[in-house]
């Protein structure tokens, strides 16, 4: 079996050998995020072999992975010790071929197009996506817990960057740089995250209400000190099948914290708006579903033109004029959205009015090949920046080309 040093000698030798002769290099892991991003392009460069718990310190609460490690493994391991990530990091549904060495078509490939599998997505994959779940509104984003990283330039020279505590991240911070970089910049091989203590207790509510009200409702408990954790509005068609009528407008609010904080919670939020608790078994299993995408929303539509937009907006966006209904997350941050590329301009026109982002997250099943303009940058001053960063990253543009923008 392959040792993770012997894995970073390999890895090293063939990033300077790619270096030397110009050839593009395609960092993979799992593959459970090959979704994301504008083009798979180049030679394939498996960081699976970068895999293992380099060192845990529960007490300190710090954990260093290799950053080829099973997103799974890791989570399993702080489980024992009654500790997370409380960002919540997807693991998405599917794994693209690892066989792969060219460009290929993404227009048939969604993280919900099949059965979750927790073993294909790797910390690596983790940071480089940067994308965090349910509980981002609360707890923070993946770049609030990289304490520090290690990584291989564009020139085949191992760096460090950060440390294993929060006092050591000074100046620039390249660590946290690299998150969701999309692993343009450097192929990260090791990771120190820092973990927090399971919450000693938790509660999902759920109330029926429309989305102009559910947004009023998440604004108003979030000026109190309430122990507000996840939230997920959606129009639920599944309703239905116990009501008899053709769905109906859901909020769904998940609380943590201490267990006296959590249930003076409940009683105060269902005293004020008509709700009802949920039993914990099933929330917990819808919440996972709504980490990896895997809600009834999330499924493809009949129709194949639609793709799904990711709208990142300030949580006091009221309701925006869409051409569908959404799936609101993030206390009104975030909001998802099955709508035509033709669309794209609209949707980024409001999302900008606001403050915010809009981006295609799936494209359609029609395209054969994947849509452009999955990440845009209109601050010609952020791009300029970007382009230093990778020119002095990855002189030569051998990592990931044109996977976060075209220009690269």
């Amino acid at each position: 079996m392959q040792t993770m040093d012997s894995a970073l000698r390999h890895i090293t030798d063939h990033i300077r050998a790619a270096s030397s002769n110009g050839t593009a290099l395609r960092i993979c892991g799992g593959g459970s995020k090959d979704f994301y991003g504008n083009h798979l392009e180049g030679e394939l460069l498996d960081t699976r072999g970068l895999s293992g718990i380099l060192s845990y310190e529960p007490t300190e609460l710090v954990v260093t992975v290799g950053a080829g490690t099973p997103l799974a493994e890791l989570e399993a391991l702080l489980a024992e010790h009654g500790q997370c990530l409380a960002f919540e990091p997807p693991h998405f549904a599917w794994s693209s071929s690892a066989t792969a060495t060219h460009a290929e078509p993404l227009g048939e490939r969604a993280p919900s197009c099949g059965t979750a599998d927790g073993s294909k997505a790797t910390i690596g994959g983790m940071v480089a996506a940067g994308l965090s779940g349910p509980a981002r509104a609360s707890a923070g984003a993946v770049r609030e817990y990289v304490l520090g990283l290690h990584l291989v330039n564009g020139l085949g020279e191992e760096l460090v960057f950060g440390g294993q505590v929060m006092k050591n991240v000074a100046g620039y911070d390249v660590s946290r740089m690299m998150v969701g970089s999309m692993g343009t910049l450097g192929l990260i091989t090791e990771v120190s995250l820092k973990v927090l203590p399971v919450a000693p207790a938790e509660a999902t509510l759920v109330f029926a209400m429309d989305q102009a009200s559910a947004l009023e409702c998440l604004h108003r408990w979030g000026g109190q000190p309430l122990p507000l954790n996840a939230s997920c509005w959606v129009h639920d068609d599944t309703a239905g099948e116990t009501t008899g009528n053709t769905g109906q407008d859901l909020l769904f609010v998940r609380l943590r914290g201490a267990v006296a904080a959590v249930e003076a919670a409940c009683q105060k939020m269902l005293a004020e708006q008509t709700g009802q608790r949920m039993d914990n078994a099933q929330a917990q299993g819808d919440w996972e579903l709504c980490r990896n995408q895997q809600l009834p929303f999330f499924a493809r539509p009949a129709d194949p033109c639609l793709a799904l937009w990711r709208l990142s907006v300030p949580q006091t966006t009221p309701v925006l004029d869409l051409p569908a209904s959404p799936l609101v997350e993030w206390h009104g941050g975030l909001r998802w959205l099955w709508a035509p590329l033709h669309a794209a301009a609209a949707l980024q026109a409001q999302a900008h009015a606001h403050g915010g982002n809009a981006t295609l997250f799936v494209v359609p099943y029609v395209d054969s090949t994947r849509a452009r303009g999955s990440f845009l940058l209109n601050n010609s001053a952020q791009m300029a920046i970007q382009q230093r960063l990778k020119q002095s990253m990855d002189p030569h543009g051998i990592f990931n080309p044109h996977r976060l923008f075209d220009a690269w």
